[in-house]
């Protein structure tokens, strides 16, 4: 069950790499239909996400998107289908998002600014240079900032990546080789380790956007530990109905057999109050 997470700029004939690989291996390629699915689930529309991630979008336009909620939904989104298998995914965090899982490749695609100015002139039907760059330079930025954002890595770390092609060194057809090759060798074969992996991932991932997805739970930040079907929640709620509520969404979930729940309260000594007030030792 091949999965390969693939990341590109603007203009580097990264979607001409991801298709030929895709083809060469008979996997579904996902670009934008995670945007799309998560837009749908937002009530946002497709075009306004697609303009925010090339840094497009007014902040007007951005105030009206739940990031933090789209993040998690495209996270969920992104390591079902990487469980479901056989399937390329370009773009939308996932060589961040499954850079646990030890069986799939990661993969980015990048070229020369000049290169880059070049190609999308040639795209785009147009002469002028000037106004290329400026739009290479935006997405770049929005890209990189997102994904520092959502990650707190930067983009162009080597070190998070199995495999970086320079498409301004190499024809579209090397670099299909490339990862052609890289897919085969054994240390990108799935074990029972790195599925269990994908498994947990996924399981997380569910918990995330379900408590998200509930008015009660919408505001609840806990971590979820999943060992098969048994999830242990942990973390610090302010009420008992926060507490109660993330239980039982979590248990309602397919594939959950059993919740711990270690979520604790937040206490509030007969000392606290909401005004200022000087710690011990404080000037003052």
């Amino acid at each position: 069950m091949t999965v390969i997470a693939m990341t590109q700029e603007m203009a580097t004939l990264g979607r001409d790499v991801a298709a030929g690989v895709a083809g060469a291996l008979g996997l579904k390629l996902v670009t934008h239909e995670v945007g799309d699915s998560v837009a749908e689930r937002l009530r946002v529309k497709r075009s306004l996400i697609r303009r925010m991630r090339e840094g497009q979008a007014g902040w007007l336009e951005k105030r009206g998107v739940d990031t933090e909620r789209f993040a998690v939904y495209a996270a969920e989104e992104i390591l079902a289908l990487a469980q479901d298998g056989n399937v390329l995914i370009r773009g939308w965090g996932a060589t961040c998002i499954l850079r646990d899982v030890g069986h799939i490749p990661r993969v980015r695609i990048c070229a020369p600014l000049e290169a880059r100015v070049r190609w999308l002139m040639e795209r785009l039907d147009s002469d002028d240079a000037n106004l290329a760059r400026e739009e290479i330079e935006r997405s770049d930025a929005a890209h990189a900032a997102r994904i520092h954002e959502n990650f707190g890595i930067a983009l162009h770390d080597p070190l998070q990546y199995d495999l970086t092609l320079n498409t301004g060194r190499m024809a579209v057809d090397s670099c299909v080789e490339q990862v052609l090759a890289l897919c085969r060798r054994p240390e990108f074969q799935p074990t029972p380790k790195s599925e269990t992996q994908l498994r947990n991932l996924a399981m997380q991932a569910r918990i995330r956007a379900a408590l998200r997805a509930e008015a009660a739970t919408a505001n609840v930040s806990v971590s979820a530990d999943v060992d098969g079907g048994t999830v242990t929640l942990r973390g610090m709620v302010a009420t008992a109905r926060e507490r109660d509520g993330a239980a039982d969404v979590v248990r309602r979930l397919a594939g959950v057999t059993a919740v711990d729940n270690q979520l604790r309260m937040m206490e509030f000594g007969p000392h606290h109050f909401t005004g200022s007030r000087h710690l011990p030792g404080s000037p003052g």
